[in-house]
C-alpha cells in the first residue's frame, strides 16, 4: 500500500487541499505531529482510522510505524503542518521508506509564508521593488546551515527574507540584518498564521524583536524583512497592461504561462 506525505497547511483545517481532505478520510491510519497539526483536521479520517501521534516518536519509531501499516495491508496518512517541500523532515523519511522498499506520494499544501503574506494582505513579489524570495532559517540548536547560507550572507541580496524555526531568536536576526537592510526597513511576524489565534506584528526591522518579545512569541511563526512588505509606490506590473499588444517581450504558451497563455513579462 501507499505512504502519503500530505501537507496539512498552516493551522486553518479549511486550508487542506481538496486531495489532501479526500486521502484523510480513505486512509486506515495517519501519522501526525500533535504540537503543529489541528485536532480539527483528524475528524476527516475514518472512524475506525489508528491514530498515532508523532510529537514524542524519533525518526526510527515513524518509519517503523509507516512499514508496519505498510506490511497490514493499508494506506497511511502522513500529516505534515504547511507544505513538506519546506522544513517538513519528509526527506529522511522518504530514504528510509526506498531502503525499505514502502512507496509512497507526495500531497503538497499551502505553506506558512503564504499564509502569513495573506493575513499581511501583501504580495511578496512587487515590481520594480523584490521580485525574489529567500526561505531560510538560523542555526542555533538544530542542523547547521550549509557554507554561504548565513543571514549574513543572504543578507547581501536585500531580497525579502522569510525565516522559519526563527521567532525565538529575533534578537540575533535583527543583528544580522541590520547592516544590509537598515533599521527602517519594515518587517513582520506572524505567529499562527490562519488560525484563530493568529498574531501579526508589524514594524521597523529595528524595533521587530522588541515587539516579539513583549508579545512572548516563540514558535509557530515567521518572522519576514523587506522592502516589499511596506511598498506602496510601485509601476503597474505589464502582466495584464493595456500596452501588451506594443510589448515585445511576451513568455510562452503553456502550463507555466500566466493564465495559460501568451502575456507579456512581469
Amino acid at each position: 500500500m501507499t505512504v502519503y506525505f500530505i501537507g496539512a497547511g498552516p493551522g486553518a483545517a479549511d486550508l487542506i487541499t481538496v486531495r489532501g481532505q479526500r486521502l484523510l478520510e480513505s486512509c486506515a491510519v495517519c501519522l501526525y505531529a500533535g504540537s503543529l497539526v489541528p485536532r480539527e483536521l483528524l475528524a476527516a479520517c475514518p472512524p475506525d482510522a489508528r491514530l498515532v501521534d508523532t510529537a514524542r516518536l524519533n525518526l526510527d519509531q515513524i518509519t517503523a510505524e509507516l512499514a508496519e501499516a505498510h506490511r497490514a495491508g493499508h494506506d497511511v496518512a502522513r500529516l505534515h503542518s504547511g507544505d513538506p517541500s519546506v522544513f517538513s523532515a519528509v526527506a529522511e523519511q522518504m530514504r528510509r521508506l526506498d531502503a525499505a522498499g514502502v512507496p509512497y506520494e507526495v500531497v503538497p499544501g499551502v505553506p506558512a509564508f503564504a499564509a502569513a503574506a495573506a493575513a499581511l494582505g501583501r504580495e511578496l513579489t512587487v515590481p520594480a521593488v523584490g521580485q525574489t524570495v529567500i526561505l531560510t532559517r538560523v542555526a542555533q540548536q538544530a542542523t547547521p546551515m550549509p557554507d554561504g547560507e548565513d543571514l549574513a550572507t543572504l543578507g547581501r541580496s536585500r531580497a525579502l527574507l522569510v525565516l522559519h524555526l526563527a521567532a525565538r531568536y529575533a534578537d540575533r536576526v535583527v543583528a544580522e540584518l541590520l547592516p544590509h537592510y537598515g533599521a527602517d526597513c519594515p518587517a513582520a511576524v506572524v505567529a499562527m498564521a490562519s488560525r484563530p489565534d493568529e498574531l501579526v506584528l508589524r514594524g521597523p526591522l529595528g524595533g521587530i524583536a522588541g515587539q516579539v518579545r513583549a508579545a512572548g512569541v516563540t514558535r509557530t511563526a515567521v518572522i519576514m524583512v523587506g522592502r516589499a512588505l511596506g511598498a506602496e509606490q510601485f509601476p503597474d506590473s505589464h502582466l495584464y497592461s493595456a500596452e501588451r499588444d506594443r510589448c515585445g517581450t511576451t513568455v510562452p504558451d503553456g502550463p507555466g504561462a500566466p493564465d495559460g497563455g501568451s502575456r507579456p513579462e512581469r
